[in-house]
């Protein structure tokens, strides 16, 4: 490694190490600091969702350690952690009229959610019970390691793929504008965000080095942490067609003139076909389990989520849209943020499309599929998946005047929404 590259690890350590220490310390001081009024009514859903009373039932929720830190969907993947998929403490959502065994009984909500995460927590917790923390403190604390050290790999990865493809500026720009981003605050959360960005992104970097095997594995073991995480096979296969049909500058550099480049084996081919491919061919050996099958029941019962569901889809984007125009200042503040991601997002796809296809048909594909599922939430948080935003983020950050604009801006939102989850209050 040469020293610009051990000087780059270094700073990005610093910055992680900081972000980790602000981030926490900030929950810590706002929960001591400021008094919330409950319930929260930015959703017509998040009233009976945020009424304390309600908080007794839901035991993953409301353990004092590292509290700050958990909320919404932390219950399920601490639950699932600690207990597996059928808790039973865990809610559930009863089975349809004609469901067929071994789905005919009342599921718990885990389901609707990946293995990896919580089951990494699993495996992390086992030396952390020496700490002498009840179990699901135990587990919070894995959790919460896990996503810090992800995210640390995250920007590593971010900063390699953005510094290879542009510059050392441009990537340190995109490293910092991700950690300051509104929603990055999940990255430190018992979330999966932390972690997926540190699968996909270290995919990426696989990719653009022509390591197939590597992205594959990471690319599957992505598509098991977040559905999306299959669309990662986008960028993969093109890559891989683009890299045989160009030849490496080192390559060239040390092949005789008297000599041609010779094509790859079949068997080779066949390797890294299947390697790329891996995400799909998993994601479809779960989808046909019964995992999947319980999967798709309960998002569809209880998260109103469903697979392009265009109609749902729709109604839902063109209540917030009306919610503009409402009394309630809440929801009013909440679909403005998530339009402006929603466009956001979009065009950052459309800006990159023609010179990076793969990274920006991956990234319209996470867009798609969150946005046509049948809700209009979560889009903000979502954009911390998508890689054109950053992308396009590092490089408009040239200029200085955005650069201290978006920063501003950026930190404020990034304030509001940390509180309002350090509360369990809805943040997205």
């Amino acid at each position: 490694m040469v020293k610009s590259d051990r000087n780059s690890v270094r700073r990005i350590i610093l910055l992680w190490l900081a972000w980790c220490v602000i981030l926490w310390g900030y929950q810590a001081a706002v929960t001591a600091r400021y008094q919330v009024q409950y319930p929260d009514h930015v959703l017509f859903w998040t009233a009976a969702n945020t009424d304390p009373q309600r908080w007794s039932q839901r035991p993953y929720l409301s353990e004092p350690f590292l509290n700050a830190q958990v909320g919404w969907d932390s219950e399920f993947y601490l639950s699932i952690a600690t207990q597996g998929y059928d808790d039973p403490q865990a809610r559930t959502v009863p089975p349809p009229i004609n469901a067929q065994p071994p789905l005919d009984r009342p599921l718990p909500l885990n389901y609707a959610f990946f293995p990896v995460y919580p089951y990494l927590i699993r495996g992390v917790s086992l030396p952390l019970r020496y700490a002498g923390l009840n179990p699901i403190a135990t587990a919070t604390l894995a959790g919460v390691v896990i996503s810090g050290l992800s995210t640390l790999v995250g920007m590593l990865m971010l900063y390699t793929w953005i510094q290879q493809a542009f510059d050392s500026e441009t990537a340190w720009r995109s490293v910092f504008y991700l950690i300051c981003f509104p929603t990055s605050f999940f990255m430190g959360q018992v979330y999966t965000e932390g972690l997926f960005l540190a699968l996909s992104w270290g995919c990426l970097v696989c990719g653009q080095r022509q390591q197939w095997m590597r992205a594959g594995l990471l690319a599957s073991i992505a598509a098991m942490t977040r559905a999306v995480g299959v669309a990662l096979l986008i960028p993969m296969l093109l890559d891989w067609w683009q890299a045989d049909r160009r030849s490496p500058i080192s390559e060239l550099a040390s092949t005789p003139c008297n000599q041609s480049a010779q094509p790859k084996p079949s068997g080779q081919i066949g390797r890294e076909l299947l390697a790329l491919l891996s995400p799909l061919i998993v994601h479809l050996i779960w989808r046909s389990s019964t995992w999947g099958a319980a999967f798709q029941q309960v998002q569809s019962s209880f998260f109103n989520c469903r697979l392009m569901n265009l109609p749902a889809a729709g109604q839902a984007w063109s209540s917030a849209i009306a919610s503009l125009g409402g009394q309630n200042t809440a929801a009013i503040v909440h679909s403005a943020i998530e339009l402006a991601a929603v466009t956001f997002g979009f065009i950052s796809c459309l800006l990159l499309l023609r010179r990076y296809p793969g990274i920006a048909l991956y990234s319209l594909f996470i867009l798609a599929v969150s946005t046509s599922c049948g809700t209009a939430w979560s889009i903000s948080r979502y954009l911390l998946t998508i890689p054109t935003v950053f992308i396009i983020l590092g490089q408009i950050g040239r200029s200085e005047l955005f650069d201290r604009v978006w920063s501003m801006f950026s930190l404020m939102l990034l304030a509001m929404l940390t509180a309002l989850f350090s509360f369990n209050l809805w943040a997205g």
